[in-house]
């Protein structure tokens, strides 16, 4: 199927490694031009790179911390005329109430989830004036059942889940469609790095981390959720707005 998206203009945030960046590469291959952010400049030329050597697209790159508002603000104004936002950036780390100190949720939520909002509201105002766009948040399947033990996670999520309903309500009338997508467990860095620490915990062995691997369902692939990023930013999903889909394998259906 031709999504229609070649020559469009797309802005990835966290889109030097796992699902970003596995979604810079779905929609390069798609035929988009790229604007990839995020904090390790190292990291992000590794993926530009790889993608220029692969396709004829323009890959443009912006170091930087979306944890800080005129980060965000900067941003926008640098990327003042792409077609669709893919607001991926942030991870929050795992704990309870106790052990997520008010420093810690603070960190977390400066970049995931007032790092979306921020960057949503500069951006927004740019599509409206277009009179067109399409804002992806990737956000996580915490959101819809939270427990105690990820309780700064699961509640950015439910809170992310929730703006991107507000938004994409009424947004099509502006031409504008906001959607989200919540990934289950995904075969990422982030997902090797949480099973090392809780296998050095349990057998005091990190390598044993493959141990620890969930098979029912086991985890998807960050092409998985790219593929879906491209289908819901393309006009192939025209009429679907404030809408969040799940894409976990049907863990969150059990």
């Amino acid at each position: 199927m031709d999504l229609g998206l070649k020559g469009k203009s797309v802005l990835i945030t966290g889109g030097s490694k796992g699902i970003g960046r596995a979604t810079a590469e779905t929609l390069a291959a798609e035929g988009c031009n790229l604007h990839l952010a995020a904090r390790d400049e190292t990291q992000l030329r590794d993926t530009q790179k790889k993608i220029e050597s692969k396709h004829r697209v323009s890959v443009t790159l912006h170091p930087l911390d979306l944890s800080i508002g005129d980060q965000a603000r900067k941003l926008a104004a640098a990327c003042k005329d792409i077609d669709i936002l893919v607001n991926n950036a942030g991870a929050i780390p795992r704990g309870n109430l106790w052990q997520i100190d008010e420093a810690q949720w603070r960190e977390a939520w400066d970049l995931k989830v007032f790092g979306y909002i921020n960057l949503t509201r500069a951006v927004y105002d740019r599509m409206r004036s277009r009179g067109k766009g399409v804002i992806v948040n990737v956000i996580g399947a915490a959101g819809q059942r939270p427990l105690p033990d990820y309780i700064a996670g699961g509640t950015g999520n439910a809170a992310l889940m929730a703006f991107t309903t507000a938004m994409g309500g009424k947004s099509l009338r502006d031409g504008i469609r906001v959607v989200a997508i919540n990934p289950g467990l995904i075969k990422t860095e982030r997902l090797e790095a949480l099973l090392r620490s809780v296998a050095q915990a349990k057998f005091e062995d990190a390598d044993r981390w493959q141990d620890l691997m969930p098979s029912d369902p086991p985890p998807g692939d960050p092409e998985d959720v790219a593929r879906l990023v491209a289908f819901l930013a393309s006009d192939c999903a025209k009429y679907i707005t404030g809408t969040v889909v799940t894409i976990d394998g049907g863990y969150s259906s059990t």
